[in-house]
């Protein structure tokens, strides 16, 4: 028995930045010379990045802050207990927001038949955490069996996607609903090294939730869970990591994690398709360098990675699309990206579409390479 993506929600603060705006709160929390600010607005132009959301409206400020010290160094630097004071108090409510906004799209389950709950943040922890907020905020029963995957990054949401799909064809009961909440701005770094900058200019808050069963909704675009697979590439483990600081947590993101992609996405893909089958796809022997799906959605976790993807698995940015649309509007969100690039994939298909396959990909720290693929359904 597969196990469908029924309906997806997501959910950004109210603080909508441009990006353009941030460059001028970072120039002066840099204390930036001219020369540097010019280099930092190439940067940030190159992003492919026009809005950020975040819980805080310091971004889009150069004074008056909420929560960075209202001074030009932001000295003294908020404390990594500030900001996990922080976390506590935003991710409940914006974890809220994706789950109604997933729930009241579809019409299988009700809130109260929900018998799983996954909750995957990477950017705060407390307990009783996210995870029993939402089961007493939605009147979820006591025995609701709950799972958190904590500290994967950008790529965690595929994993909460597979103990799904192992929770549900063991039981064709079960409902699970998924929660992946990112507050990765409140981890702001005032350092002026490339990894650090780079790693500023992409990230921002964001929260998506997914509700998945062995059901179907008739007349309704619906993902199959069909296959997995994950591979390292360990060369890369120190150029994308993830740390606990004195002074939040501190994300490492260097310029050469593309071409660490360049080299395994086009096997990771190899090694997927082969595991699934030709058949299975439907394809022949001597189509498979032609044809891997018919739609993608792939993690934007910069514009430099979507190109080098593009160019491995020869599709264009037009088949590349709902990952751009992303990025654009939201930039790197970390584990719930994907699943707004899904979402707006979904929101796009028709019944012509059904049994067509959606191929994709997520990164992280390790370095980790997770691709999956899914099935159409919408009859």
């Amino acid at each position: 028995m597969p196990s469908y993506i029924n309906a997806i929600g997501t959910a950004v603060p109210r603080h909508k930045i441009e990006q353009s705006s941030i460059i001028h709160f970072m120039a002066q929390a840099h204390q930036m010379q001219a020369e540097e600010k010019q280099r930092l607005k190439a940067l940030y132009r190159a992003s492919g990045i026009k809005y950020r959301h975040s819980v805080l409206p310091d971004f889009g400020l150069t004074e008056g802050f909420s929560f960075f010290p209202d001074s030009d160094s932001l000295e003294p630097f908020p404390s990594i207990g500030e900001r996990m004071v922080l976390y506590r108090k935003e991710a409940l409510g914006l974890s809220l927001q994706a789950v109604k906004d997933c729930l009241q799209s579809q019409g299988l389950v009700q809130t109260e038949d929900i018998t799983h709950l996954i909750m995957v943040s990477c950017t705060g922890m407390y307990a009783p955490g996210v995870d029993i907020g939402l089961v007493n905020a939605l009147g979820l029963s006591g025995s609701v069996q709950r799972t958190c995957i904590n500290f994967m990054g950008c790529y965690a949401a595929f994993n909460a996607l597979k103990a799904a799909d192992h929770i549900i064809r063991a039981n064709a009961q079960a409902n699970v609903l998924v929660i992946c909440t990112e507050l990765c701005t409140i981890h702001f770094q005032k350092k002026k090294d490339e990894d650090t900058l780079l790693a500023n200019a992409l990230f921002a808050d964001g929260s998506a939730a997914v509700l998945l069963s062995s059901q179907t909704e008739a007349g309704k675009a619906q993902l199959a869970l069909e296959q997995f697979y994950c591979d390292l590439a360990p060369e890369g483990k120190e150029d994308m990591a993830w740390q606990i600081g004195n002074f939040g947590f501190e994300m490492k993101l260097s310029a050469y994690v593309p071409e660490i992609i360049r080299k395994g996405i086009r096997q990771l893909t190899e090694r997927l398709v082969n595991q699934f089958s030709l058949q299975s796809l439907g394809l022949e022997d001597d189509e498979k360098a032609e044809k891997i799906a018919d739609y993608f959605a792939i993690h934007p976790g910069g514009k430099r990675i979507l190109s080098v993807i593009e160019e491995q698995l020869e599709i264009s940015t037009d088949d590349n699309r709902y990952a751009y649309q992303v990025l654009k509007e939201f930039g790197n969100m970390s584990s719930p990206t994907v699943l707004f690039v899904l979402k707006a994939l979904l929101k796009d298909l028709t019944l012509s579409d059904h049994d067509k396959q959606v191929l994709s990909f997520a990164f992280g720290p390790g370095l980790t390479l997770e691709s999956m693929l899914l099935r159409i359904h919408s009859l």
